[in-house]
């Protein structure tokens, strides 16, 4: 004991602090929890983290933040393998996904030891990952339901990158379209990313098309911001609902509509799942 508390009081002198990183290296099983968040770009995926760290941090629990994701030139995302080997390296107690990310069933290759729990997006190819998103078809139809009570037939719908959320929601578009007999005005444009870019470029091809549309419902909030810049541009009047109730759609220099699919309980409830025993 004497020679431990030496060892304590020169630690303490030099400055030494413990490192839970290599903690986890040299335990039997992880002792922080990794989150590994699809685009740093997406402010829905850095405020559902935001969250669940607050709640980690609440209790005095240790976690390791990253991106999962890079760009390539064309702006195109792709799983960074290199901090998938990081993490396996690092050897966490528990791993958080938050959004969709390419080729997510790589992660079938952490340990099978290893609690995998995915916020908003769809763990495919991961049999024992747990999953904590709301129904974006549902999400989708009460958006287009909305603006057909205002009048508007010909909306169309400017969907994200290939992804189960993505096609949930397209999928929720057209269901919608058709319940209101809609049906010859269905159009939906597909973008390469999802970010405003996307959304500018997507836009600018319906308001230039030969039967422009008179509202348009966007997969995500990013997707709206680059359309309302579009419409703005263009000079047109045109009805815009985003998704995800980012803080983005709140401010006053955008004030947009858009359909909340509950991130803060998405987070708290992620949160509950990470710290069960």
């Amino acid at each position: 004991m004497l020679f431990r508390s030496k060892i304590l009081q020169a630690a303490e002198k030099l400055g030494y602090a413990p490192n839970f990183l290599a903690r986890s290296l040299a335990a039997d099983s992880g002792t922080f929890i990794a989150i590994l968040i699809a685009d740093l770009h997406n402010p829905l995926f850095v405020e559902i983290a935001d969250q669940v760290r607050a709640r980690l941090e609440s209790v005095g629990r240790h976690y390791y933040i990253t991106s999962a994701m890079i760009r390539n030139e064309d702006g195109v995302p792709y799983l960074d393998k290199q901090t998938l080997k990081s993490i396996i390296d690092l050897r966490p107690e528990s791993l958080l996904v938050i959004g969709s990310i390419p080729k997510i069933e790589l992660l079938e290759e952490l340990p099978k030891s290893l609690p995998i729990i995915v916020a908003s997006g769809v763990p495919i190819g991961i049999p024992r990952a747990q999953t904590v998103r709301t129904d974006e078809a549902k999400g989708m139809r009460l958006v287009i339901d909305h603006l057909v009570e205002f009048g508007h037939k010909n909306i169309a719908h400017i969907s994200g990158v290939s992804s189960v959320v993505a096609k949930d929601r397209a999928a929720g578009y057209e269901a919608a379209m058709k319940a209101n007999g809609l049906e010859k005005h269905i159009k939906i444009v597909n973008a390469k990313t999802d970010d405003e870019v996307a959304g500018y470029q997507m836009t600018e091809a319906l308001l230039t098309s030969k039967n422009p549309p008179s509202a348009i419902a966007c997969f995500n909030d990013l997707h709206a911001i680059g359309a309302q810049a579009a419409i703005i541009n263009s000079n047109s009047k045109i009805a815009l609902v985003g998704y995800d109730n980012t803080y983005l759609s709140g401010l006053n220099q955008i004030s947009l509509t858009s359909i909340d699919p509950g991130n803060k309980e998405i987070a708290n409830k992620c949160a509950d799942l990470l710290l069960e025993d």
